[in-house]
């Protein structure tokens, strides 16, 4: 009896019908490529990297800063710059804040706490931007109120409102900004020819929070 069932064995065997694969756990089937471990993707560092916030921003009304006075908890506060782009801070009273960058803010803050305390460390945290707004007005396609969400210069927020119209005049660019340190508005010209073709790289302004930009038509510049 034995003797059957050793032939009957060694005929499925060696003619294939016994299921060798049974045997080889993890074995890739007939045709198929065994599983490599691909490397980790490279582009969430990428995307990452793309989100860091400079120190090139410039607080704007709205904005809420956390101000952290070392060793005071009663003058560390978090406050929201108001539309008059002021904070209030206790014993300092009323400090300009918009238009200013955090460092800007930090050390003005260090300078006016120095008749009270001895080098006191400050630090200026950005909690919340709420201010990052611009306003395209006249010859582009799509005029309008526009929010950034990192630096942005003249020509790029130009082209987020679809560029210049027909009937541009590029050369004539304004943009009106708010001067803290005037308590005014003043205005800054720029030209598109310069900014390109000549070295009038200074024109192509990094914009601030609440800066409006107005590109005229050329018949109201001839008009003038």
């Amino acid at each position: 009896m034995w003797q059957i069932c050793l032939v009957l064995f060694l005929v499925l065997t060696l003619g294939g019908g016994f299921p060798l694969g049974i045997l080889q756990a993890g074995a890739a089937a007939p045709g198929e490529q065994p599983s490599a471990k691909l490397p980790p993707s490279d582009n969430a560092a990428l995307e990452k990297h793309s989100l860091k916030v400079t120190s090139e921003y410039y607080i704007g009304p709205e904005d809420v800063l956390e101000i952290i006075v070392w060793k005071n908890a009663e003058l560390s506060k978090v406050v929201s710059v108001r539309p008059d782009g002021r904070i209030s801070l206790p014993l300092l009273g009323d400090i300009d804040a918009i238009g200013l960058t955090p460092a800007q803010l930090t050390a003005n803050i260090v300078s006016k706490l120095n008749q009270y305390k001895e080098t006191p460390t400050v630090s200026v945290i950005l909690q919340q931007v709420n201010s990052y707004l611009i306003y395209v007005l006249g010859e582009v396609a799509n005029p309008g109120r526009f929010f950034l969400k990192s630096k942005t210069t003249l020509l790029q927020a130009i082209t987020s409102a679809g560029g210049f119209a027909p009937t541009a005049s590029r050369n004539k660019i304004v943009v009106f900004r708010w001067d803290p340190g005037q308590n005014k508005e003043i205005k800054l010209k720029a030209s598109y020819d310069d900014i390109v073709l000549r070295d009038g790289s200074n024109q192509n302004l990094v914009l601030k929070p609440g800066d409006t930009i107005v590109v005229p038509s050329e018949t109201m510049v001839l008009t003038q």
